[in-house]
């Protein structure tokens, strides 16, 4: 294969990157849905995530007011909602029903969850920042909820069963084979 690479100017073209539902809502107000592909782990101790969202999107005042969210993890079954999601504004618009999604309780924040999304993280703002387009919304997870069908021995969450959406410059991808694991590139092979 040859390796010559082409100069493109700067730009975000990190990719694939993960596509996600973020739920929200004021207590009392109907909840919201925002698509969001711009979501990303800052560390585990706390366990803590950040997504980046226009100011000028319905959700981002929400969330700004609140401080809270629920990042929702939507599998291949879910790609028409999550895109509509992602091109529909809820200021007039009812995204949950539009979406013919469930909003089910959270335990630790007010926003809702998805009931059909495989995986929910509840979070809560801990740092906002504005570096130019978007608002960095950085987030403590203060809760997790899993479907239970995935869960595995030992607490494990089987990623690989869900059909995950990933999102790839305009194009939405579902998570594809295994091909290694942590640690195998310097594991002992066995006698």
């Amino acid at each position: 294969m040859d390796h010559k690479k082409t100069v493109w100017k700067p730009g975000t073209v990190l990719a694939p990157v993960p596509v996600v539902l973020v739920s929200c809502g004021r207590p009392g107000g109907k909840p919201n849905l925002i698509t969001v592909a711009w979501v990303g782990t800052i560390c585990s101790e706390p366990p803590m995530v950040s997504i980046s969202v226009r100011p000028e999107r319905y959700s981002h005042d929400i969330i700004r007011d609140t401080g809270e969210f629920v990042i929702n993890l939507p599998g291949a079954d879910l790609a028409w909602a999550v895109d509509w999601c992602g091109v529909v504004s809820g200021r007039g618009v009812d995204k949950f029903a539009g979406a013919k999604l469930t909003p089910a309780p959270a335990r630790e924040v007010h926003a809702p969850i998805v009931a059909e999304c495989s995986l929910a993280m509840e979070c809560r703002v801990r740092q906002v920042l504005t570096p130019g387009s978007h608002t960095v919304f950085l987030a403590e997870v203060v809760a997790v909820q899993a479907e239970a069908a995935l869960e595995r021995p030992g607490g494990r969450f089987a990623f690989e069963e869900a059909g995950l959406l990933s999102y790839a410059h305009g194009h939405y991808y579902v998570l594809g084979r295994q091909v290694g694991h942590f640690g195998y590139s310097v594991r002992k092979k066995a006698t």
